[in-house]
């Protein structure tokens, strides 16, 4: 398999998790968001993924792009571990989370909407995760056990760190949201989310190494 990422994209971080969660060994190719105007948007890059946008993953003979997608895609053909729980209703609820953080939350203050933004990106940013959270808080207290659903890891908590990264980045004021707090510093203690973390990538600039 062939991975394309960036070090800080959060989309490619929930890949990159469930990759190392399921024991698959890639190769990535790093696809800088920022330099040169955005390689992404090379004629290059655009033959792998129209949408111009990363993760993309060449697997099977076949290239899929949108993270969700890709996860689904290795949970239907390499089941162990499994990201999404058995029982309909714990689905259910994973696929809510990860769709409410994929969807609801992310897309608002990804790259190309806070360049837009100009001078009020911050605070943009601050806006759109802060009332995601609000509300994630409140369904997580519903849900939660270890983890976001229950005491497994599922394809919720792939999308949940990434976020809670973005969150700090941004500087989001995290005291209101302990059970969200709770969960990814449980998260981050497990050796997926380490390896896959951006602080650890190939394309990491020095700077920023763990």
């Amino acid at each position: 398999p062939i991975l394309y990422s960036y070090f800080r994209s959060s989309c490619s971080w929930r890949v990159r998790i469930a990759l190392a969660l399921k024991g698959i060994s890639y190769d990535l190719v790093p696809v800088n968001l920022v330099k040169d105007g955005g390689q992404q948007f090379s004629a290059e890059f655009k033959a792998v993924n129209p949408m111009q946008q990363v993760p993309a993953l060449k697997i099977d003979g076949i290239t899929l792009s949108q993270s969700l997608a890709i996860i689904h895609y290795l949970e239907d053909t390499r089941p162990n571990p499994r990201l999404l729980p058995q029982d309909p209703k714990k689905r259910a609820q994973t696929r809510m989370i990860a769709d409410h953080i994929a969807s609801g939350i992310q897309p608002l203050q990804n790259l190309s909407v806070l360049k837009k933004m100009g001078e009020k990106k911050t605070e943009w940013a601050q806006n759109c995760i802060a009332s995601g959270f609000q509300v994630l808080e409140q369904i997580l207290q519903h849900t939660a056990g270890r983890y976001c659903v229950g005491d497994e890891v599922s394809m919720a908590d792939l999308c949940l760190v990434p976020q809670v990264f973005n969150a700090e980045r941004f500087e989001v004021n995290m005291g209101p949201y302990p059970t969200i707090t709770r969960i990814n510093k449980a998260l981050l203690e497990l050796e997926a989310f380490k390896v896959s973390h951006p602080s650890r990538q190939p394309d990491t600039p020095a700077e920023l190494r763990a």
